[in-house]
């Protein structure tokens, strides 16, 4: 199949329809990000995508894009009521996401040894890397039932959190649909053990100082300013996800044969929408999103403490709230063009304009925050979306999207060059090597991939973050 991929104005090209593809693809870009793009297969896996029955609209590609499994990272496409579902379109970690905390800390008062110190008692409190188990006792076989089905809710009545993290999180902390039923025995045991954990890859705990307020009104709304600390979460629903996307991709295989539905490609395994086959892995799915947000929520609540073990006070009396919490690994049935489609979001984030009723109340007239982290040494951007975004379904990219596989990061990239790339940020690992499949010369410039929408109106950026120290979880 050629792919011919034609400009159609500023940092937007259209993929033109060809061989079967049912809809045009759209892709973000500006000069600098189209070479990498075509450097490998996402736009291929973007036509196969537009190739499945029921996709409308369009197929879209973020600005961060990048090959990935089935849709490509960075991917977003919709289907119709009889359309299908696919689990390669949502990703293998289930709502991966970011949220976002601001504290009524100064960064400029923070010495190197005391960041450490931080640190170090996040780390006490939070296991990182790929296979930790959870710390908290609480966490039984019924509480992990609970969490699946309700999210962050039950967290909170337990202690485990503040009542308005609730309307700053992403549907309420809570994907209705969900069904412990629909998932597999093995996927439950990795779960159940992994509650409050960050992971490895790259999932992160980022110490971060606000460097910039663009929009001050937005600014304001979201309780961020010029100099604050910040502390930015990274993670997903663990091997709880991960193992729920391995089992439906092989069940999602043979449902498509059984149906007589030809999918171009094996990461875009896909059963019709109302199908058994469909309805149980959306129903799977929707436990781990709920997982996700957990997650986040008790690795925030560990935060927290930590925190306030180190500065010696209250949590309250550092601010902590929350910003927002978003994820980026998501299939949603949303209202577009007056039809309810069900929008899948690869390593993209939802981005509603100011006065959308879907936004949280106390958000309504800025649009919720959208929070986009870039690498372990660059910048991070708190951004919102604008009306322009409709013809993205209302979605921006999640991150910078990389440009260098983990192992070829490991191969090209020097000692010297990490090191100059991470400047004065602190990191957690006495070796190096640990980190650099993550290392910021393995991603795209989070500069240009966020300036590429807000350039053309698609968002607006409001405050920028710059890191001063992370965690990452061995691979």
């Amino acid at each position: 199949m050629k792919l011919e991929l034609v400009k159609d104005g500023r940092n937007r090209y259209r993929l033109k329809r060809t061989g079967k593809m049912a809809v045009e693809g759209i892709v973000y870009a500006n000069e600098y990000l189209l070479p990498l793009i075509r450097k490998d297969k996402s736009l291929q896996q973007l036509a196969n995508a537009a190739s499945l029955p029921g996709v409308v609209g369009h197929v879209c590609g973020m600005p961060d894009i990048h090959e990935g499994f089935g849709l490509p990272i960075g991917g977003v496409m919709a289907t119709a009521r009889d359309g299908v579902i696919s689990a390669g379109a949502v990703g293998m970690d289930i709502n991966c996401g970011v949220r976002l905390l601001a504290t009524n800390v100064s960064a400029a008062d923070l010495s190197i040894p005391f960041l450490r110190k931080i640190l170090t008692r996040m780390e006490e409190y939070v296991p990182a890397g790929v296979g930790r188990r959870g710390k908290h006792d609480f966490i039984t076989a019924g509480v992990f039932e609970e969490v699946v089905h309700t999210g962050i809710k039950s967290l909170i009545t337990r202690g485990c959190g503040r009542p308005d993290d609730l309307e700053k999180t992403e549907e309420g902390g809570c994907l209705p649909g969900a069904d412990l039923g629909a998932v597999s025995p093995q996927a439950c045991k990795r779960g159940a053990v992994q509650l409050g954990t960050l992971g490895g890859g790259n999932h992160f705990i980022e110490l971060q100082v606000v460097k910039q307020v663009y929009d001050q009104a937005a600014g304001q709304s979201f309780g961020l300013y010029p100099g604050q600390l910040t502390v930015m979460i990274h993670t997903g629903s663990r091997g709880f996800g991960h193992q729920i996307c391995n089992d439906y991709s092989k069940t999602l295989l043979a449902a498509a044969r059984k149906h007589a539905i030809e999918v171009p490609d094996r990461g875009l395994a896909c059963a019709p929408v109302d199908s058994k086959e469909g309805r149980d892995y959306y129903a799977a799915m929707a436990c781990a999103v709920n997982f996700a947000f957990a997650n986040r929520q008790l690795i925030t609540h560990d935060v927290r403490r930590a925190l306030g073990d180190i500065f010696a006070c209250a949590q309250d009396e550092l601010g902590l709230a929350l910003v927002y919490d978003v994820a980026h690994n998501i299939a949603k049935w949303e209202a577009h063009s007056g039809s309810k489609v069900l929008v899948h979001r690869k390593g993209a984030t939802r981005a509603l304009p100011p006065g959308h009723p879907e936004n949280p109340s106390i958000y309504r007239q800025t649009g919720h925050p959208v929070l986009i982290p870039g690498s372990m040494g660059t910048a991070s951007y708190v951004l919102t979306g604008t009306e322009k975004a409709s013809e993205a379904f209302f979605s921006a990219n999640h991150g910078a999207g990389r440009v260098l596989s983990r192992t070829a990061a490991m191969k090209e990239i020097t000692r010297e060059q990490f090191e100059r790339s991470m400047s004065s940020v602190l990191y957690n690992s006495r070796n190096y090597r640990e980190l650099l499949d993550e290392a910021p010369g393995a991603y795209k410039d989070i500069d240009h991939v966020v300036e590429t929408l807000a350039a053309i109106g698609m968002t607006r950026k409001v405050a920028r973050l710059e890191p001063l120290a992370v965690i990452k979880g061995k691979d």
